[in-house]
This record gives C-alpha cells, structure tokens and sequence, in this order.
C-alpha cells in the first residue's frame, strides 16, 4: 500500500511531489525493475543496466498505481505490472533512439550512440520479451492479452509515423491517429490495469482508460512543442530530431495550414532541401503564425478532457493528483 508522503529517488522529477503519495509502491517498481534489468554476461549487463537509467519519469508505472488506488488497493500484481509496463515503454524509447539517430537521452548517450544501432535494437528486444515473459508470472491471461494488444498498437503507430515522415501534407486527424498508437495507447492500457487489478467497477475502468488515452495524447502533443522549443539542457535529450527527420507534428501542420499556397511551397521547399539545421529555419515561419501556440492549447484541451473522465471516479486524494497531473504534463519543460 501507499507510504507517508515524502521525496524519493523513485518520484519522476518531471511532476514534482505528485507522485509521493504512492512513494513506497513507486520504491518497490523500482527495485524489481533493478532486479529485472541484469545478466551474468557483462556486456550484456552494462547495456540492460543503462536502459534502466533510461527509463527517466517513470510516468507510465505512476499511472498505473495511481489508477489502482484511485478506485481499491495496490497488490502485487500492480508492482510486477508496472515494471513491465516500464520495460515495454523504454524499448520503445531505445528504438525511436535508433530510429532518430538520436545521441543523447535523460541526459545520457543513447544506447545507439554508445554501443551502436545492431545492440540498441537487441536490447530493445530484450526488454520487450523480458515483460512478456514477467507480465506471465502473474498467471493472468486478461494482463497479457491487453498487454499484448497494446503493445502491437504501440508498434503499428510507430511504423505509421515511420511512413509520415516527409508527407508536409499529412492530415491533423491522421496526425492524432499515430500519437493515439504510438503514445496514448501505453498510457491508456496502464490505467486499465491499474483499475481492473483494484477491483473497479466497468465503468471506472473505461474511464480512466479514457484519461490515460486524453493524457498520453496531451503529453505527446508537449513532447513535439519541447522539440521545436525546448532546451536540450533542461530536457536532457536530443531536440530537433523530429523535424530532421522532417516528421510532420502538431505546430508544424497548423504551421503550414496557415500559409498560403506560394508560402507553403517555399517553406516545403526549404525544408526537404536541407540537410540539416531545419529547426533554425522553422523558428521565423512559426513566429508569424500560431502554430506553437495552437498545439500547447490542443494539449491543454485534451488534459482538460482528462480531467472530465474523473468524473466516474471516487473523491479523494488519489483522483486530486490525477487532476493535477493533467495540468502538470501540459506545463512540463522536461
């Protein structure tokens, strides 16, 4: 069960003391993930033990507790779940990183640029069989099987977002389809853990899946302004990948939808051309339009829709920091 509330090594500093009131579940996620994360082999080591210094905010195993003391009690299955959820989560991280050339995560080499492409993509792999082999040891079919689906959702968002890489046409709706796959779906799935295992009702469980979905897609709207606008500094990792991989998000889309026909054309024509420094030629073309401004009010609009999903759930502590964390993921700068 949830601990006095106090600061830990285990709270995502992203959020603050949000998290301190599930501090020791929070300690006991990361002590089997610790556990989890190590080989005999010291290669193998080194790699798997730098993927758990990765993992970073740890929002999606916070989710996954805070759903559960939302609407019952935390029981073992929702430790074991949480780190699985966790793993599955940073291999995607670890392969994005591959994907983006990306050198620098949580303020650390990515595993890629370390250690190279071919051991970031196995070791991705290994976190992603090694949940799917934890998530069973807790002999139950409805954590796998949702697990599961979530995860094949996950890996069909990405290679969507895959092929909208260079489409400067790419639709918004189409654009909310892919960040609902790729980003929501994990978000959404840890709720819906976190209730069931607590005994939730249906309809608790399908409302906080609700608010899981509404704050992955707010979180992932931030994410793009952070890689447009963010410090790499504060972030602690590599900014601008998404749009040197010309991948079209949320401020650019509203960007080019603005402009008329002549200026959309230079703006493509600037941007497919170059190899490199893209984000310095965007920076003047989105000061003339309210492409950032638009996307951060899109973010705000979905944790306020988040917010409303609360509205199935018991009064208390535990649903007052889930309100809070729909505005904390829209004004995070990490």
């Amino acid at each position: 069960m949830a601990g006095v509330i106090g600061r830990q090594s285990g709270s995502p500093r992203a959020f603050g003391s949000l998290f301190d009131g599930i501090r020791d579940d929070m300690v006991r996620v990361e002590e089997l993930l610790r556990s989890q994360l190590r080989s005999a082999d010291p290669y193998v080591d080194q790699l798997v033990k730098h993927g758990f210094r990765l993992g970073g905010k740890r929002l999606r195993p916070a989710l996954l507790l805070l759903a559960g003391v939302a609407v019952g009690s935390i029981g073992s299955a929702h430790i074991t779940l949480a780190v699985v959820m966790e793993m599955i989560h940073t291999a995607t991280l670890i392969h994005d990183d591959v994907l983006d050339e990306a050198a620098l995560r949580r303020h650390l080499d990515t595993v890629n640029a370390r250690w190279g492409n071919k051991s970031g993509v196995l070791l991705g792999d290994f976190l992603f069989s090694h949940a799917f082999y934890l998530a069973a040891t807790t002999d139950d079919a409805y954590a796998c099987r949702l697990i599961g689906r979530s995860t094949n959702i996950v890996c069909e968002g990405e290679m969507r977002q895959i092929n909208s890489r260079g489409r400067l046409d790419l639709p918004e709706s189409e654009y909310y389809e892919i960040i609902d796959a790729k980003t929501a779906e994990l978000c959404a799935c840890c709720c819906r853990l976190g209730a069931h295992f607590a005994g939730a009702t249906a309809a608790q469980e399908d409302a906080l899946e609700r608010y899981g979905r509404n704050l992955g897609i707010a979180f992932q709207i931030v994410d793009d302004l952070l890689d447009l606008e963010g410090d790499e500094a504060v972030t602690g990792k590599s900014l601008g990948t998404d749009l040197e991989q010309l991948k079209p998000t949320l401020p650019l889309i509203r960007l080019l939808n603005q402009l008329s026909p002549p200026d959309r054309g230079a703006l493509q024509t600037a941007l497919t051309s170059a190899t490199a420094e893209r984000r310095a030629i965007l920076e003047p073309w989105l000061a003339r339009t309210d492409g950032l401004i638009y996307a951060r009010n899109e973010a705000r609009k979905f944790a306020a829709m988040a917010q409303q999903d609360l509205e199935e759930i018991p009064p208390g502590p535990h649903r007052d920091v889930l309100h809070r964390l729909a505005e904390g993921v829209v004004s995070r700068n990490v």
